[in-house]
């Protein structure tokens, strides 16, 4: 394909997003080509990045979409022992055995703690790290610990045995933020349970959160998801961190894939 025919292909799929993705060219428009590791939230998989997926690889870059052991299409391996390591593990691997470098490694919602997590372990082959209204854990804290007390009591209520695996099991789109009709039905065949025991394994930093990757933090503020309330005034007590908001419920890639795309395109 020509670098005419794909920049069409772009402008056609995504005109929104000329103004700020000048200031960043794509690798339709010159750039080097850039490398995205996209990662679920609790119940979601790598399948909730569909559309953010497509505008990315229509502006030419190289995405990654992935689906932690026991959810979505690798739900067939949920077992009481997949811990908050292996879910470490399954992206590390990823970035790893396709030999990535400047990872623009994106985390979103749960998976804040996830890629915390990756970034003290490799931070050598990251570019820049992007929570998307996502957790924010310390040294030693479980996802439980993290979430405001009404959030944490809901959640522990919640969890049931799924073929003798503790789990909690997936919300409402519309709690999602996901009220369109199309994306909630979508969302409702998609969602799975969640691994209770990753909500109960803590996350183990050997440095400072973040690990001196640059950091963005992008919060969602149409609704605001209050369960990650304290990790995103976290975020902006971080005078180091970019700080920006998107006016979209919860699960923004879903939501609003391409004022999301826009963002990512035009991150440093």
């Amino acid at each position: 394909m020509t670098t005419r025919r794909l920049f069409l292909q772009f402008t056609t799929i995504l005109p929104a997003l000329g103004a700020a993705s000048a200031a960043s060219p794509t690798a339709a428009q010159g750039g080097a080509p850039r490398h995205y590791v996209l990662v679920a939230g609790a119940w979601h998989g790598g399948w909730m990045w569909r559309k953010v997926a497509n505008l990315l690889r229509a502006a030419g870059h190289q995405v990654f979409a992935v689906t932690n052991t026991g959810l979505g299409e690798r739900h067939h391996l949920l077992r009481n022992d997949v811990t908050f390591d292996v879910f470490i593990d399954d992206i590390v691997n990823v970035i790893e055995w396709e030999e990535l470098r400047d990872v623009y490694l994106v985390g979103h919602s749960f998976s804040g703690r996830t890629v915390s997590a990756v970034a003290d372990r490799i931070p050598e082959r990251l570019k820049r790290i992007v929570f998307l209204d996502a957790v924010l854990s310390q040294n030693g804290e479980s996802m439980l610990d993290t979430l405001p007390p009404a959030a944490r009591e809901e959640r522990v209520r919640s969890v049931r045995e799924v073929d003798g695996v503790k789990v909690v099991p997936p919300p409402e789109p519309a709690a999602l933020g996901v009220t369109a009709p199309e994306d909630a039905a979508w969302l409702k065949r998609r969602l799975t349970p969640h691994p209770f025991s990753t909500y109960t394994s803590p996350l183990r930093l050997a440095h400072p959160l973040g690990n001196s990757v640059p950091c963005t933090y992008i919060h969602c503020v149409d609704p605001i998801f209050t369960a990650i309330g304290p990790s995103a005034a976290y975020a902006k007590s971080r005078a180091d961190w970019q700080n920006l908001e998107i006016r979209s419920g919860h699960d923004a890639m879903v939501i609003s894939p391409g004022p999301l795309s826009e963002m990512l395109l035009a991150l440093a």
